[in-house]
């Protein structure tokens, strides 16, 4: 099959070299960041899709995790020669939608198609971090995520304890009776501290981590954890490092191994890492429990948000590849493929449809653990600071606060000195960003 040719993304004319299979298929170019066991699950996707039909071949290409696949797109528009999807992580959502021309947003590309494609199938949890302010969905949910608590049932049994409680209140007390149990020399540790402890725990507690509905409302958005109870929080975490209540384990998932290996006894982190805890929890028994809440903070948690990436369709292409990504888009939604991919991979499905076959097929019975993400997502509708984040620069802004909470856990620098550190320096980000595109 031919690849398509330069000038194929320039707006307002149509793809010069559109790709054609030797059966007359059009081809359809996905990049994505899935790499290993779930890239070949996008494979296999891709495969099946292309079985189902005679007309469109979609070809994955694997091009590099997250960060290396966006700059590798970006790189390709600019050069026209671009791919007709591209798979974007969570973080890059703002970037995306202020790209000017690069995008067609998917409510525009499904309508278009004339699909039967109904927004409202799709849970409000996941769709809401790609939608516009008033529900239009400009990016097709693929692989989210959301953090729970992984816990050593082992550990908790030599300590004497029955229940993982529900509250923060009541985590510090059972943490402090499992260390001076001599159960674990260390209670609970968390993963992607940014994610986990500022922006879920903010979302879970309807805080505001930044202004304009955390950016949902416009460019001028401005973070806000460092004058919220998001501040009490890293104090709580800091002060509990004194007697092993609390562990930091390091950035993004490098905390891992202490839960593995028994060090410490409950791990928080991504609902997507469900399979390697299971790879790698031979020794113990473990469960999953949903993040805590604060009692003296809400009565009723609000949601947690979610990690991962949505796909993208991509400006320029001609009509032929915008009716394959919708056919495609369609497929990929239908519940059989999601329940699949959800079931495979640990990621939420996106759709209730997904979800309540997964339940008919008896997966969350045989499979406990499975449902505590999707249970922790849906069961309240999201407000404004529970349905995501929208921020300009927000993989820089992840990077500013993970180093100043990195200070604040080794004791190089004060709690409030430390976020207000980070609040001002994302907010420089922030300020060029808007600079930029506003």
């Amino acid at each position: 099959m031919s690849r398509i040719h330069a000038g194929a993304l320039t707006l307002g004319m149509a793809a010069a070299g559109l790709s054609l299979s030797a059966q007359g298929a059009t081809e359809i170019a996905w990049w994505h960041a899935m790499g290993g066991e779930l890239g070949n699950k996008v494979d296999e996707i891709a495969a099946n899709f292309n079985e189902s039909q005679d007309d469109y071949v979609v070809k994955p290409s694997f091009r590099g995790n997250y960060s290396e696949t966006m700059t590798s797109a970006i790189a390709a528009f600019r050069a026209n020669e671009a791919p007709a999807i591209v798979q974007i992580y969570e973080v890059g959502t703002a970037t995306m939608m202020n790209a000017e021309g690069a995008i067609v947003p998917v409510h525009e590309l499904m309508a278009d198609s004339g699909l039967d494609f109904d927004p409202d199938a799709f849970l409000p949890a996941v769709t809401g971090y790609y939608t516009t302010g008033d529900g239009q969905m400009l990016s097709m949910p693929f692989n989210s995520s959301t953090p729970v608590v992984y816990v050593n049932r082992d550990i908790l049994a030599e300590a004497g304890v029955d229940e993982v409680p529900a509250t923060w209140e009541g985590l510090g007390e059972t943490l402090g009776q499992i260390v001076d149990s001599g159960a674990a020399e260390c209670g609970m540790t968390t993963t992607w501290p940014s994610w986990i402890q500022l922006e879920n725990f903010s979302a879970r507690h309807d805080l505001p981590f930044a202004t304009e509905e955390n950016g949902f409302g416009g460019l001028d958005a401005r973070l806000t954890i460092n004058e919220t109870a998001a501040v009490d929080h890293i104090q709580r975490l800091t002060d509990w490092q004194q007697n092993g209540r609390f562990d930091y384990g390091g950035r993004f998932d490098e905390a891992a191994p202490a839960f593995y290996t028994g060090r410490c006894a409950m791990l928080m982190a991504s609902s997507a890492s469900l399979a390697g805890v299971r790879a790698n929890a031979e020794d113990f028994e473990f469960s999953v429990a949903p993040l805590p809440y604060s009692s003296e903070l809400i009565d009723t948690p609000q949601n947690s948000i979610i990690g991962g990436a949505s796909l993208w369709a991509l400006a320029g292409q001609d009509d032929e590849v915008y009716q394959g990504i919708a056919e495609f888009f369609d497929y990929l939604s239908s519940a059989e493929v999601q329940a699949d991919w959800h079931q495979f991979s640990g990621y939420l499905p996106i759709t209730e449809a997904a979800y309540e076959l997964g339940q008919e097929q008896g997966f969350y019975e045989d499979n406990p653990g499975s449902a505590v993400a999707i249970e922790q997502m849906t069961g309240v509708t999201p407000t404004a600071n529970s349905k995501g984040l929208r921020l300009g620069n927000m993989p820089q802004i992840r990077n500013v606060i993970e180093e100043q909470l990195e200070k604040i856990f080794n004791g190089d620098i004060g709690v409030q000195e430390g976020m207000d550190e980070a609040v001002s320096r994302s907010n420089e980000l922030l300020e060029r960003f808007q600079q930029a595109n506003g």
